[in-house]
């Protein structure tokens, strides 16, 4: 059967660049996002084998929701992508704004748990994997960058994930991208990595043999 992605964060940037990347490797894909108007662009464009499911990350109820209607629209699910997620516009600790940072855990790091929770169960039976977006911040300390400890606890979650899932087959992967040139920055990054070089790391962790679990790809723009 035609395996099943469900991506968090689908309607730009690295999660519309991986739901084209996944439709053309023959995957149906399961898009999540609150711009109901951008996903249903989005699956327009792919076709028969997307399915536009507007909803809230930071929303456990909206998540499970989602992935119980993918289930029943492709009739499995084979990966998680928690991809979605922010940053803040007021950096550092002493500057900073604690309702930015309450935003900030509850997307970045309560909206990423939802995503595993919500999909474990549909994934055990077809022995599926999670990939989480983590970050190079979350691999170095940036001077009071609080977005940057949101991905440290990515990349130490993704590790414990991984040891959960090994009982019983799944595999758990952290994408770990420098700098992207997506909408997430306000200004273009034209020399740094595209979306599609964070899709097509993604894509190598899900289509690999089944013998190699793939930890972490982290991945970082030449220029």
């Amino acid at each position: 059967m035609t395996k099943t992605l469900f991506i968090t964060g689908a309607s730009t940037g690295i999660g519309a660049a991986t739901a084209h990347a996944a439709a053309k490797a023959g995957w149906n894909v399961a898009l999540f996002a609150r711009s109901r108007d951008k996903l249903d662009a989005l699956a327009a464009e792919i076709g028969d084998q997307a399915l536009a499911l507007p909803g809230d990350a930071t929303s456990y109820d909206d998540q499970a929701q989602a992935m119980q209607k993918t289930v029943d629209h492709f009739g499995r699910l084979d990966a998680a992508f928690a991809n979605a997620g922010h940053g803040l516009d007021t950096p550092g600790t002493e500057a900073g704004d604690p309702e930015e940072w309450r935003s900030l855990v509850d997307l970045n790091i309560m909206g990423l748990l939802y995503t595993a929770k919500a999909a474990i169960p549909h994934l055990k039976p077809n022995k599926g994997s999670i990939v989480l977006t983590g970050s190079a911040a979350g691999r170095r300390h940036l001077k009071g960058s609080i977005y940057g400890a949101s991905k440290w606890f990515v990349h130490g979650y993704a590790g414990n994930l991984a040891e959960e899932m090994r009982e019983w087959g799944g595999r758990c992967t952290v994408i770990a991208p420098g700098m992207v040139d997506t909408p997430f920055f306000s200004e273009a990054k034209p020399d740094k990595l595209k979306p599609e070089d964070v899709a097509d790391a993604v894509m190598h962790a899900l289509q690999a043999d089944p013998r190699n679990t793939v930890l972490e790809i982290h991945l970082f723009p030449t220029n």
